[in-house]
């Protein structure tokens, strides 16, 4: 399997969120925040073992306000996951966190693949905060 800059870059944001639950941050003053939905592959059968590596994280991370993790209703191996942080810097930030660096060894494997991705300004909505 050949993965893209672009791919990695969207399983790293997905992963990256795998070891850290939802964490809540402060608004900070005019700030914009910075959204991700992706959707990934699991290899056949190992959705729901790349699922627990996503979610079982019982930390949180600087930044993140929001992190859902879905199974896909009509795609047997697929997962979306939907992100939210304070700033595109605290996620960028995330990814050198040591337990999320043990989360993406031991997700990768279990990836077939990215499908879509998507980078928003979120505005607000229930369980944002602020």
């Amino acid at each position: 399997m050949t993965v893209t800059r672009r791919e990695a870059m969207a399983g790293g944001v997905a992963i990256a969120m795998l070891a850290a639950g939802p964490g809540f941050t402060a608004p900070q003053e005019n700030a914009t925040m910075y959204g991700l939905i992706g959707k990934m592959t699991a290899k056949e059968g190992q959705r729901d073992a790349l699922i627990a590596i996503l979610t079982e994280g019982s930390g949180s991370m600087p930044g993140c306000r929001s992190y859902i993790v879905a199974k896909d209703a009509k795609d047997p191996n697929g997962i979306w996951v939907t992100e939210v942080w304070d700033r595109k810097e605290d996620h960028a930030a995330s990814l050198k966190l040591p337990s999320v660096q043990a989360a993406i060894g031991r997700g990768r494997p279990l990836i077939a693949g990215f499908d879509s991705y998507f980078e928003t300004e979120p505005v607000g909505g229930t369980g944002l905060g602020g």
